[in-house]
């Protein structure tokens, strides 16, 4: 645990979940599932069994610091990374590693996203401690596959054929999301698992494949790390950073690398991206309608989702599989059924 350090992915902007998610206020800060915590709470939560509280790191936005600060004050200051443009996750992971590399340099590291809810944390934290435990001994990466309830076509799937649930398996292969006939036969072959964006590494061992598979990152990072904790690294980010290629960590180094490894259970999860999934992971009423709100008052609905927190009373009469949502000045009313539009819907006129 000593050497144990987790990395948050916090800069998304949750575009899936307008109105109550927006650039401005991404879902990661928001109580999407009206518990009391916001997501990047209950993560930080989450990881507090497997390490110590001043080993904790978010990698965010400029315009997120803040925001950072005000919700999870106990993380030190000059571990929350400020990214100065989004280059998606391969750089940011790439940032984070490199600046723990130079100060922790046998660090055992963990990079989760910050927007995704596990209900089953008691086994999610068994499941990261053997992951890390395995990592610390070898130069192995792992990654944490959710064991499918569904044939779902929204999420990308490993395939590990030797995948034992709980246990820590070769990866054969990575597979982009796919269409309903793929998916319900991933399930039913019982060795393909969702695809959670959580990898545990050694340090060296990310360095070294990133240097393997993601030259051109590699390379910009090294020429940063001398900066690092120097008056001089916000400048020097500022130069640097914006030059990195944009990919993800699945393209640049999860699909090439020979080093990925599988660790699989059943832990209740969710990307919580879109909103059919958080009518999920709320409590619903006899007609299966689920509310965050202090007094919505529905008659004759069925199947709905309100979620309208800052709202003193909302009353809706008559819908069946609705969507209601709101944020400040901002409101949809949209069918479940209709939800992946709503992204093209909100966007300016």
């Amino acid at each position: 645990m000593e050497n144990t350090h987790v990395v948050i992915m916090a800069g998304g902007i949750g575009s899936r979940l307008w109105p109550l998610s927006t650039p401005e206020m991404p879902k990661q800060f928001i109580d999407v599932v009206g518990v009391g915590k916001t997501l990047i709470q209950m993560t930080l939560d989450r990881f507090r069994p497997v390490c110590e509280a001043n080993h904790f790191w978010v990698v965010t936005s400029e315009k997120y610091v803040d925001t950072v600060k005000a919700q999870i004050p106990e993380i030190p200051e000059d571990q929350i990374l400020a990214e100065p443009q989004a280059r998606n996750t391969a750089p940011c992971i790439a940032y984070a590693c490199w600046k723990i590399a130079a100060k922790f340099p046998g660090a055992n590291i963990v990079v989760t996203p910050a927007d995704a809810l596990v209900l089953n944390t008691d086994l999610f934290a068994s499941t990261i401690a053997k992951a890390l435990a395995f990592t610390n001994e070898s130069d192995a990466i792992v990654t944490v596959g959710i064991t499918p309830s569904r044939p779902e076509t929204g999420y990308g799937y490993i395939y590990a054929p030797q995948a034992v649930k709980g246990s820590i398996a070769k990866v054969s292969e990575f597979k982009e999301k796919p269409d309903l006939e793929k998916a319900e036969a991933y399930l039913k072959d019982g060795h393909y698992f969702w695809n959670a964006g959580i990898f545990v590494w050694n340090a060296s061992t990310i360095i070294r494949e990133m240097h393997s598979y993601a030259p051109q990152i590699a390379g910009i990072m090294d020429s940063l790390s001398p900066s690092f904790y120097t008056p001089s690294e916000p400048q020097e980010l500022q130069r640097l950073f914006p030059t990195c290629e944009k990919i993800s960590i699945d393209y640049a180094v999860m699909e090439k690398s020979d080093k990925i490894h599988v660790i699989a259970e059943d832990l209740l999860w969710s990307d919580l991206g879109s909103w059919g999934a958080i009518k999920a992971h709320i409590p619903s009423d006899g007609d299966g309608n689920s509310v965050v709100g202090d007094d919505v008052r529905l008659f004759d609905c069925k199947g709905c989702i309100v979620h309208a927190a800052s709202l003193k009373t909302v009353i809706a009469e008559g819908l069946e599989g609705y969507i209601i949502a709101e944020s400040k000045d901002k409101l949809v009313i949209c069918r479940l059924s209709e939800e992946q539009h709503i992204k093209e819907y909100s966007a300016p006129k």
